[in-house]
């Protein structure tokens, strides 16, 4: 926090499913980031001096309650939560709405995320409206109020070795559910079930929550980017698309295959599958230190586009094809996005106008795709063929590594592996 201040940082609120019953908790990613602390009810204090000199990390959260751990659990507490996490104070969170003006007062600036909560912008304006309501006592609130985030997303951006190395292990739990779901899969059995395969072995290697809704995608299904009914019955000659990843402390994996339901890939779908594949090869080789966000895009969408042409589903010449972006009718999303904490991690896209530098550190998705719906200018063997293919790419030195290569993606590969499941 340049200049000094303090920063207010909250947690994320439990949320109610239904009457009585909540959603499975999860922390907000930014104070989960900072704190390490993953109870609900709790709130970071950064307080930091214009030259750093007295700087002080002060939590807020749950008091110890036995009888409340009897019916949901244990609770650090503000003495327990200090000694476990290295916090230089700590403090029951009922108390927080009446010692915030204390520690807003004679601060030259506030950070915190406006307009992230209403309940949150609530209760930081009354505190301010309360210092400034002292200023015959000589107290002053701060003059700038700044948005938190900015500082945090750049923090977040370039991951550490420690961040790597359990996003390493999430990818390689990530990508044995895939290949769990690769063997599981045949004609008959519904999406869920393969959503079940995928769950069950997230959680028994530790995850706790999938990344996000799994995405489990069967024949024209493939082609609804966000599908998420996972209700259908597998159809002999289909494609299946599988978008799934674990979540694990708190760090996302994010990984896409797929493959034929009955085992072997047919003609025009190997055809889709292998062009969306020389795309995604020619966006990792993009990935590397001095390169842009954008480059593996613009790679990935070259092969793409003239791929298009070539199998007469667009007509023109390449550079024709990318200024008019009729492309987009075929592949209509871009190739990557930041991963973290976060499955659409923090971080900016451009710095100014120009697209983020990458550097080692940071950690992006690579995940071209092709999808034809049925129309009458379409040949019809290609009809509802929908393929996606993404890996996880951690920026290196040297160029990146793909973390997520533990689940196969080369034709021979995943017609073996699904031949071997079924007994030859």
């Amino acid at each position: 926090m340049a200049g000094g201040g303090v920063a207010l940082i909250p947690t994320a609120p439990e949320q109610a499913r239904n009457r009585d019953a909540h959603f499975p908790y999860r922390a907000d990613s930014y104070f989960q980031y900072l704190t390490g602390f993953t109870e609900p009810e709790a709130v970071l204090v950064l307080v930091a001096g214009k030259d750093g000199s007295e700087s002080r990390s002060i939590l807020f959260c749950r008091e110890k309650n036995a009888e409340r751990e009897t019916w949901d659990g244990f609770r650090h507490g503000p003495d327990g939560a200090r000694e476990r996490f290295g916090f230089d104070a700590a403090h029951v969170i009922g108390d927080f709405d009446a010692r915030l003006p204390g520690l807003l007062a004679d601060q030259p600036a506030l950070w915190f995320s406006i307009g992230q909560d209403s309940s949150w912008d609530g209760r930081v304006a009354s505190a301010l409206n309360k210092v400034r309501g002292e200023s015959r006592s000589g107290k002053r609130a701060p003059s700038v109020i700044r948005d938190v985030r900015a500082e945090l997303d750049a923090m977040r951006l370039v991951k550490d070795a420690t961040e790597i190395d359990i996003m390493r292990r999430v990818s390689e739990i990530s990508a044995a559910a895939h290949v769990r779901a690769m063997r599981f899969v045949a004609p008959g059995r519904f999406e869920y079930e393969v959503e079940a395969e995928l769950l069950h072995e997230f959680r028994r290697h530790g995850c706790e929550f999938p990344a996000y809704t799994p995405i489990v995608a069967g024949g024209a299904n493939a082609c609804i980017l966000h599908y998420v009914g996972n209700d259908q019955p597998l159809r002999d000659g289909d494609l299946l698309l599988i978008d799934a990843g674990g979540e694990l402390s708190g760090y996302a994996s994010d990984i896409t295959r797929t493959f034929p339901v009955n085992g072997r890939f047919s003609g025009p779908q190997a055809d889709i599958y292998d062009l969306v594949l020389d795309a995604q090869a020619a966006a990792i080789a993009a990935v590397r230190p001095g390169a842009n966000f954008a480059d593996p895009h613009d790679a990935a969408l070259k092969v793409l586009a003239q791929g298009m042409i070539d199998m007469k589903l667009l007509a023109g010449s390449l550079d024709a094809v990318i200024e008019s972006e009729s492309y987009k009718r075929f592949y209509m999303h871009r190739t990557s996005h930041w991963l973290g904490k976060d499955v659409h991690d923090a971080g900016e896209y451009k710095d100014g106008e120009h697209w983020a530098p990458l550097v080692p550190g940071m950690v992006l998705t690579i995940e071209p795709g092709c999808y034809v719906r049925p129309a009458d200018d379409v040949r019809e063997a290609f009809w509802n063929i929908g393929v996606r293919i993404e890996d996880d790419a951690v920026v290196t030195a040297g160029g990146c590594e793909i973390i997520t290569a533990g689940a196969p993606k080369a034709i021979a590969d995943i017609e073996a592996l699904m031949r071997d499941a079924r007994g030859g």
